[in-house]
């Protein structure tokens, strides 16, 4: 059993390393999960699931027991659904030779770190943590969790093909991340209540994690097209999705506001505001036309990844300033301040 590099889990858990395949063997079994699933993104994940744990809080029900397993769910989720993909786009050919995918990090499958043997037993493995969470939950909160975790069962099996491949997969990371991950979470820690305004509350962040997406489908829109993968930023066309991004990010702050003057949320999501530099750092990235080549301004090792690169930034600014609003909200409501 190789030695536990606590060093790589922090790299995989903020990028995603580009390691040789005699690195690979070299790492232990938690570095390659880690790296295998892009866990660097999982942060998205873990914001839309706190969001609704707070909101659960905000309205005077919280459960640890099941905010902790939604959260576990979650990730292992993502994480399975992440290892799908890479197992489906190799099986139809689509990350063969040096497709978009396999440049900007490990593609366990192409490039022969895992065995057929072993991405099954990483997704596997993954699917059983997230499906066990599932369960947990729904003999805590009923049936409803059920008609839930199916639904995210769904999203996650067929994402990759054919939602993806039909220009539906933006629109899919909005209901996931939105209604399912805060709306869920929020459902299953308040102990078995719904609520659509936390819903809506959920789509607003969604719509930052649809931004990283929009980035990266830009980013590889071209090779897309070559292969027949029809995202939104190849129906859509380079420059419409560019801006089409900066105004999701437009539309955030847009709904922060509504909801802050219609009563819905107090003042302190105002603090979304700091996020204002880094959105005007990305809009300027956006503004125009994605390079051909590397820029030497651009961080080395994260070519290919570009438009994508800098949403991922200001998306996780925002998404913690977003989050740190809900929290100043319930602490000041709590305690009586206003």
């Amino acid at each position: 059993m190789n030695a536990i590099d606590f060093r790589m889990w922090g790299r995989a858990l903020k990028t995603i390393p580009r390691i040789s395949k005699e690195e690979w063997l070299r790492i232990d079994i938690v570095s390659k999960w880690l790296i295998a699933t892009r866990s660097a993104v999982f942060i998205m994940t873990v914001i839309a699931g706190t969001i609704g744990g707070v909101l659960a809080w905000y309205n005077g029900t919280f459960y640890w027991a099941n905010f902790i397993a939604a959260i576990i769910g979650l990730v292992f989720a993502h994480a399975s659904n992440n290892l799908l993909n890479d197992l489906i786009d190799s099986k139809k050919g689509i990350d063969k030779g040096n497709y978009y995918r396999s440049l900007y990090g490990p593609q366990t499958v192409e490039h022969g770190l895992l065995s057929k043997v072993g991405i099954y037993s990483y997704i596997g493995f993954s699917l059983m943590i997230a499906v066990l969470a599932g369960v947990f939950l729904i003999y805590q909160t009923g049936v409803t969790t059920l008609y839930l975790m199916l639904a995210g069962m769904f999203f996650l099996f067929f994402y990759t093909w054919p939602l993806k491949y039909i220009g539906l997969g933006e629109i899919t990371v909005i209901l996931v991340w939105g209604p399912l991950m805060v709306g869920g979470t929020y459902f299953v820690t308040s102990g078995g209540v719904w609520s659509w305004p936390v819903a809506i509350v959920g789509i607003i962040y969604a719509l930052g994690p649809t931004s990283v997406l929009f980035g990266k489908h830009t980013d590889k829109l071209n090779a897309d097209k070559e292969k027949r993968v029809f995202t939104l930023p190849v129906i859509l066309g380079e420059s419409n999705s560019r801006w089409f991004t900066v105004l999701l990010w437009i539309s955030q702050y847009a709904l922060v506001g509504w909801l802050i003057f219609s009563g819905a949320l107090g003042f302190a999501m105002a603090v979304v505001v700091f996020a204002i530099p880094k959105f005007i750092w990305a809009a300027k990235v956006f503004s125009k036309p994605r390079p051909e080549t590397e820029p030497e301004t651009l961080e080395k090792g994260v070519w290919p990844l570009y438009l994508s690169a800098h949403a991922f930034i200001y998306n996780k600014r925002f998404g913690l300033l977003f989050l740190l609003g809900l929290i100043l909200d319930l602490v000041i409501t709590k305690s009586g301040i206003l």
